[in-house]
């Protein structure tokens, strides 16, 4: 960005000497010279046929440049239509580098944007999978329950039958594990009598 402004600064820092030199090239060539005497007739006759519509004047004939003068008024008119178009290159090339930056610059957005669509869209999906599953997880822990909720009644019913009804005479309950084997045998030998 600033070495552009430097760059065009340069530029037109550089078109006045060569406007300068534009200006002597037209007094000493002759092609130059008589391109510049008609240029400034030219422009001389407008300028006072124009003066004379907008003020309303009556017509008059109008009298020619002098050479010199003509010539004078010619290399001004090319030296400054010189750096006029140097001015006006330079603006049209700095609009023109804008423009491409900002289009640079929108299509790395557009891209980025892309991108985060495309991320967006899979994060989505990654939920909806999630979320699916979840609801599958809680579904069969539903059933679960349900199922377990039907059978647990039956099962503590059950338990409770198996905890009244008196054993056999000679069978022994299931003893547990912590008992020392010396205690399970004497316990054995003797009949439970009811």
């Amino acid at each position: 960005m600033a070495s552009a402004k430097i760059a065009t600064l340069l530029i037109r820092t550089l078109a006045k000497p060569i406007s300068n030199q534009i200006k002597q090239q037209v007094k000493e060539h002759e092609r130059f010279r008589s391109l510049c005497v008609n240029l400034a007739q030219f422009m001389y006759r407008s300028e006072t046929n124009l003066r004379q519509n907008i003020l309303a004047e009556p017509a008059k004939h109008v009298r020619p440049l002098s050479e010199a003068k003509a010539i004078e008024n010619g290399a001004n008119a090319l030296a400054e239509g010189f750096l006029f178009s140097v001015a006006a290159g330079l603006i049209v090339a700095e609009t023109w580098r804008s423009s491409w930056n900002e289009s640079k610059r929108r299509d790395s957005v557009n891209v980025r944007l892309e991108e985060l669509g495309m991320r967006i869209t899979q994060l989505t999906a990654r939920v909806d999978d999630l979320v699916q599953r979840w609801k599958d997880e809680q579904s069969s822990a539903n059933e679960r329950y349900k199922g377990l909720a039907k059978i647990l009644p039956k099962v503590v019913e059950n338990k409770s039958q198996e905890q009244i009804k008196p054993l056999p005479i000679g069978i022994q309950p299931p003893q547990s594990k912590g008992i020392s084997q010396s205690t399970s045998n004497t316990s054995s030998s003797r009949p439970i009598s009811s």
